[in-house]
């Protein structure tokens, strides 16, 4: 049993707060006499660990073996081609391996990898991650959703694959609908993902509308399917950017529906902003979905990292601080408020969209946590400093130590 004295919560509450084994045991002023090792965290601050809901770590890191292409999403996929044929599963492993060490460095220990099925890669990538996954579970908890990035119909044989990887313990179901050549095919491709889920007892997190085209409209589609099938509370929809360009009472209707559905959504700026409106001249569209609507409705919104340096985003190294940073610059958030749900949005809402119960700084909740030198979330957000330590089920998993000298002149 061990205690943080004196910690800052989120909410500027000052407590200590007790963990016995993977567990924290109570919260609360005072909590920490006669626990036998407490440390004193007067002046810091004490955040759950961060979630990461929305990654890709069978990509991560290959962009400097990539030919240049256009900047946009096709232009991503059709370079990628050539590096997933010749992937081996310890060339994902290990690539996969360093992604997760660096999120955990820096504050996550959880994270929900989409991991390519299709004809191309077959189901090394999804073999690489499991292994990285399984060599990281003392640090982090990683869970996959094999994800037909290809299509299911214009690329056959890739159901299948699918139905191997679920068998071989994929976690999640993924899918991508608007990549069908026509809207028939698009239905089809979300009734086979709600198939294999219902069929598999497996969540669902699909890719939707990732594209400039207002007229793009599978979000519908897969809110439409999961009301019917009462699938609710188990679906999230990533991206979603079309929906920017759509007519707002199509954005409304559908807003309304992925409420009723209980559906997540995952917005990922940091990628998006650099994908969409390529083709924009003057007044260039960020790329982002309704992040601003949703919220006002109620709807899960969570913020991922998407991708690290490979073909559709040049940079990120899994810090959700940072991610959280760069959101806020695009969804416009400035209040204390809008800071408070950015903080949300890489912890709470992730977790809701995993449906954990054992999530968060109370008593009772896994002790995945992270200790700031900083006064305040939002001065944590400003400074962009590392975690001092990360906790992962109770146990010390990182450290970080940053130096910084400052040398003025002498005075006369």
């Amino acid at each position: 049993m061990w205690a943080l004295q004196a910690v800052r919560l989120p909410d500027g509450y000052v407590a200590d707060v007790v963990v016995d084994g993977e567990r924290i045991a109570r919260i609360g002023p005072g909590v920490a006499a006669g626990v036998p090792q407490v440390e004193d965290c007067s002046e810091k601050l004490l955040l759950p660990a961060f979630v990461d809901g929305h990654v890709h770590l069978d990509k991560a890191l290959i962009r400097d073996e990539l030919n240049e292409h256009d900047g946009t999403l096709a232009g991503a996929i059709g370079a990628i081609h050539e590096r997933k044929r010749r992937y081996t599963a310890a060339d994902v492993r290990d690539r996969a391996r360093e992604v997760i060490e660096s999120s955990v460095r820096l504050g996550t220990t959880r994270l929900r990898s989409h991991v390519d099925v299709d004809t191309i890669g077959g189901l090394v990538p999804l073999e690489g991650v499991m292994a990285a996954a399984a060599e990281s579970a003392d640090i982090a908890e990683i869970r996959t959703v094999a994800f037909p990035q290809e299509g299911l119909l214009r690329d056959p044989g890739a159901y299948d694959l699918m139905e191997a990887a679920l068998e071989a313990g994929a976690n999640v179901v993924g899918g991508m609908p608007h990549w069908e050549p026509d809207e028939e095919s698009q239905r089809e491709h979300v009734r086979l993902c709600f198939e294999l889920a219902e069929r598999f007892d497996r969540d669902l997190d699909m890719h939707v509308d990732e594209t400039d085209d207002g007229g793009v409209r599978t979000l519908e589609m897969v809110a439409d399917e999961a009301l019917r099938r009462g699938f609710v509370g188990r679906v999230c929809a990533g991206h979603v950017c079309s929906l920017a360009a759509a007519p707002d009472d199509y954005a409304e209707r559908v807003i309304d529906k992925c409420l009723r559905a209980g559906i997540s959504v995952a917005a990922n700026p940091v990628t998006n902003l650099v994908l969409q409106g390529r083709g924009d001249r003057g007044l260039v569209r960020r790329g982002m979905t309704r992040v601003g609507e949703f919220r006002a409705a109620g709807v899960n919104v969570m913020f991922g990292q998407d991708c690290v340096k490979d073909g559709f985003y040049p940079f990120g190294r899994g810090s959700m601080l940072e991610v959280a940073l760069i959101s806020a610059h695009a969804a416009h958030l400035t209040t204390h408020d809008d800071l408070e749900f950015a903080l949300r949005a890489v912890t709470e809402a992730p977790a809701q969209a995993w449906r954990l119960d054992d999530y968060g700084l109370e008593a009772g909740a896994r002790a995945d946590l992270q200790l700031l030198a900083a006064p305040s979330w939002e001065e944590a957000l400003r400074l962009q400093a590392p975690p001092e330590k990360v906790w992962f089920k109770g146990r010390l998993v990182a450290q970080n130590s940053v130096r910084s000298d400052l040398y003025r002149a002498p005075s006369n």
